[in-house]
């Protein structure tokens, strides 16, 4: 990390204090960081402790006479590799969505043509305010990354999404994202990307289909649209938005799904995050079938391609790196391991779907399965996992 450079922007929050802590492992990996203190943050922590652990000058006032004699906010906002707002309060939310640029904080946000990293810290209701949740969306669509918030207790006392993720985690996904070189790692690459369910037609209203929300998948497409690549996301029906720079091609049935992949080629690599349906009904009825004295109609099913060893299979148009995922209620790593097998990719991420959070949920943990091993990884959140699938596939590819 000698050599990379963090812009770090301190908060006003009571989670502040985490931005030392933050700051110390930071330095410790090698990296410089250029401190910039909001005077609600310098009412938690003070200039003099940031600047010790920082080892470099805090920076405060956006008018401050000798700083700004050569446009320096300018200068200062596109000196680093990155930037990093921890904590990220509603107030620097709200500022950075709407382009205000009246202190030096938002400001830089403002200027900087640097990748971003927030790291939210606020009450919960504040968090789940909709005009934060819409600000946070905004700020997704602009390419602006988040790490967190956690749950967890409050300094008010409350109890739920809002508290500011840990300084070793936000750390890791700093460490990660400069690890990856951010914005321009996988420029060149096309990585395909499917997620969601498949909905396979019983009659005009109902469907076989599965409880994925999509949205482990559509985090893995925004983790590679950020690295510069050129992402197709192969999709089952889901209410998630497109993520920034990631063309979106819908589906409802495995069938369509294997038909996109397969217009979708070449690509450097594929990554199979969708719950795709094993079976589906031989015939729809026409008509919506109705209740009737004979009971229940029968169903005949028949097997659905298989989408992931198909563009397994050797041959010339096969991606560098197959990538499939496996979602299990049983015996993970065994089962994850003979599927590795039996499919003919190169990597399996297995998840313990029977953890009710899991699926549709904000967090997951993952094993990567490999030919040379197995890695066990610990619990974050979905955004999280997907930055480090796409750090590892960038390395992989290079």
């Amino acid at each position: 990390m000698n050599g990379r450079r963090v812009l770090l922007v301190v908060g006003g929050s009571i989670a502040a204090y985490k931005a030392l802590e933050l700051t110390r492992l930071l330095r410790k990996a090698g990296v410089a960081i250029r401190p910039v203190l909001t005077a609600a943050g310098a009412r938690f922590v003070t200039p003099l402790s940031l600047s010790a652990l920082a080892e470099e000058a805090v920076r405060e006032d956006l008018f401050s006479l000798t700083d700004e004699a050569a446009m320096g906010h300018i200068e200062l906002s596109r000196s680093a590799d990155l930037v990093v707002v921890a904590p990220a309060t509603a107030d620097l939310l709200a500022k950075a969505a709407h382009g205000l640029a009246g202190d030096l904080a938002s400001a830089l946000l403002l200027a900087t043509d640097k990748p971003v990293l927030m790291a939210p810290a606020m009450n919960v209701k504040m968090w789940l305010h909709p005009a934060t949740q819409r600000n946070v969306r905004t700020l997704l669509a602009d390419g602006v990354r988040f790490v967190g918030p956690d749950d967890g207790a409050m300094a008010c006392g409350e109890f739920g999404p809002g508290r500011m993720a840990e300084p070793g985690e936000i750390a890791r996904v700093v460490l990660d994202a400069l690890n990856a070189g951010v914005s321009g790692r996988l420029t060149g690459k096309h990585i395909l990307v499917t997620a969601g369910p498949t909905a396979e037609p019983i009659d005009p209203v109902r469907v076989l289909t599965n409880r994925s929300s999509g949205k482990q998948g559509y985090s893995i497409a925004e983790a590679f649209a950020a690295m510069g690549a050129r992402v197709t996301l192969v999709s089952g029906p889901t209410g998630l938005e497109t993520p920034h720079g990631v063309d979106r091609v819908n589906i409802q049935t495995a069938v369509e799904m294997l038909t996109a992949c397969q217009s979708a080629m070449p690509a450097d690599a594929a990554i199979f995050v969708a719950a795709v349906s094993d079976w589906r009904p031989d015939s729809a009825f026409g008509v919506k079938l109705k209740k009737g004295k004979d009971g229940p109609p029968t169903l005949t099913l028949v097997e659905n391609p298989d989408i992931l060893a198909a563009v397994s299979a050797p041959g010339p148009g096969r991606p560098r790196l197959v990538v499939g995922f496996a979602a299990e209620t049983n015996d993970l790593e065994d089962n994850a391991r003979a599927k590795l097998a039996r499919k003919g990719c190169d990597w399996i991420i297995a998840n313990d779907v029977s953890d009710p959070v899991i699926m549709g949920g904000d967090d997951n943990q993952v094993l990567l399965v490999t030919h040379q091993g197995v890695e066990r990884w610990e619990r974050a959140s979905k955004g999280d996992i997907a930055r480090r699938i796409a750090a590892r596939v960038a390395e992989a590819l290079a």
